[in-house]
């Protein structure tokens, strides 16, 4: 998000572009002209940074992060794990160092961040550097103003009652299938039985998202291979924000069994019972999908609770002619007019959705 600066008084109006700041030595140097530019969030430590990232939803992730390389290279390792998110890789790293650090340079071309400042840093040079860069990434636009303020989270009590009333009864009651499932799936392939993946829900909040694991593991690897049996075919000229694979030949037996009675999706009961979800919402949506989806048209989905199932589930699923335009629009509708008793109409209707009609 670009600054737009009030040339009378220096200060910053607007959509601004947001910094992290990590370290002590520099910071009393830098920070002035840094602030003059940019919102500024300063941690003392990456151990702090670490807790403040983990702490962001998409819409809150800063823009850039400046860091004071530190003796004992904890700041590369935390650029190691930035790295293997495919939404937080995208933030602009930059690197600031004491001229007789001759590692730094060596790591910050194997890690591939921005750039690397050395002692002493030009401040309005480095502020320039970071606009330049944060113009310069392959990142699809944010939110706008309009749209984040609509956004919230506190859906009605009484239906997180009504969730986390079915979900504790449900899970209890399918004990017995848990552990089967889980058996059967330990007998055919090795890999964990739980499939972890991070998830946007209601306000654009990323969670750990559960299902019974149903492919080879890290089979996630050769997505971009299968991109030609995607369901959701895009236009001419554009990019599918959904991918949902016809015949996928990375799912296993089990795999292929459970997915046709959607019983790979019982673990997300947990998710419900601890709030991450709701019984009936929007299906959350995995990080690259969500990018995707941020103009102020299509944030309107993220208003609505993340459902373990929902309108579209009931109504189209399995559809092969659906396009993603009318799965938008269907996630639009439910944001819109979602009660209690509209959420009870598609638990019912969800029985009969739970046979897939297609194998994807």
């Amino acid at each position: 998000m670009q600054s737009t600066e009030d040339p009378g008084n220096g200060t910053i109006k607007g959509d601004v572009t947001q910094v992290v700041y990590t370290g002590q030595d520099f910071l009393n140097d830098l920070l002035p002209e840094l602030q003059r530019h940019f919102k500024v969030e300063t941690q003392k430590e990456i151990r702090k940074l670490d807790e403040y990232i983990a702490g962001q939803t998409l819409l809150s992730l800063p823009d850039a992060i400046l860091i004071e390389v530190d003796e004992d290279g904890e700041c590369y390792r935390f650029v190691e794990r930035l790295k293997l998110n495919s939404l937080l890789r995208e933030i602009v790293i930059i690197f600031l160092s004491g001229p007789e650090d001759k590692k730094a340079s060596l790591m910050a071309q194997v890690l591939n961040v921005g750039d690397l400042y050395v002692f002493p840093i030009p401040a309005n040079d480095l502020c320039n550097r970071i606009k330049f860069l944060i113009r310069l990434r392959s990142f699809q636009p944010r939110v706008t103003s309009a749209a984040v303020s609509k956004v919230k989270t506190d859906f009605p009590l009484k239906k997180r009652l009504f969730d986390i009333c079915i979900s504790c009864f449900a899970f209890i009651l399918l004990i017995p299938l848990f552990l089967l499932i889980a058996l059967m799936i330990r007998m055919e392939s090795k890999g964990p039985i739980i499939y972890r993946s991070k998830r946007v829900g209601a306000g654009y909040k990323i969670f750990d998202f559960f299902k019974f694991r149903s492919m080879r593991h890290q089979s996630s690897d050769d997505l971009l291979k299968l991109s030609q049996l995607n369901q959701y075919i895009p236009a001419e000229g554009t990019t599918a924000t959904f991918i949902k694979i016809k015949n996928d030949p990375r799912v296993t037996k089990i795999g292929a069994f459970i997915r046709k009675y959607s019983l790979d999706e019982l673990p997300q009961l947990l998710n419900v019972i601890k709030g991450d979800m709701s019984l009936v919402g929007n299906r959350p949506l995995p990080l690259y999908e969500a990018k995707a989806l941020t103009s102020d048209e299509w944030a309107l989905r993220f208003l609505a609770p993340a459902g373990l199932t929902g309108l579209w589930q009931v109504s189209r699923r399995g559809n092969r002619e659906m396009s993603e335009r009318e799965r938008k629009k269907l996630d639009n509708f439910y944001a819109k007019k979602y009660s209690l008793r509209f959420d009870v109409a598609i638990l019912i209707a969800t029985f009969s959705a739970m046979r897939q009609k297609e194998n994807v």
